[in-house]
């Protein structure tokens, strides 16, 4: 039998709910650590930031975050949605530059219902994708085998920032 390790799993497993945090909200937090690289920030713009996903999908899954916590689309200015899809591009660009993926999956979660870990703050996911990347361990073993540590992802995605 093989066995996986995936070490990182536990924090996401154990954290506390948005109830036990105290509806602390860490897409808000992020930003005011002061240490990108801790924080995975990957990229700060005007009004909004990319930032690793501490539970990746896939390595490199990026989140594109606005700066102020609004809960849908239309709840942002103008100025916020545009940085918003140039954030969203500017991560395709990072990723193609660092990992150069076959593809992405680029979407938002919006509400509870519709997925969003975090329905106060909307967030995009930019996932890069890999012919071959998805095989029987998602499906039949609920289980995800990511071949990068984010430490790694986080320095690749900063490297090509110039």
């Amino acid at each position: 039998m093989d066995i996986l390790h995936s070490y990182w799993r536990m924090e996401y497993v154990t954290s506390p709910s948005d109830g036990e945090r105290g509806h602390k909200n860490p897409f808000a937090e992020l930003p005011k650590q002061g240490d990108d690289r801790a924080a995975l920030i990957v990229y700060r713009g005007e009004t909004g930031y990319l930032v690793l996903n501490r539970y990746p999908y896939n390595p490199g899954h990026l989140l594109a975050i606005p700066y102020r916590e609004v809960p849908r689309l239309q709840d942002l200015h103008a100025a916020e949605r545009s940085e918003l899809m140039e954030l969203i591009i500017r991560a395709q660009d990072m990723l193609e530059a660092a990992m150069r993926p076959d593809g992405f999956n680029i979407g938002f979660n919006i509400g509870r219902t519709g997925g969003a870990g975090i329905p106060t703050h909307l967030h995009a996911h930019i996932v890069p994708r890999w012919n071959g990347d998805n095989n029987f361990l998602p499906v039949i073993g609920k289980t995800r085998s990511l071949p990068q540590a984010l430490d790694a992802t986080w320095e690749a995605l900063r490297s090509t920032q110039s």
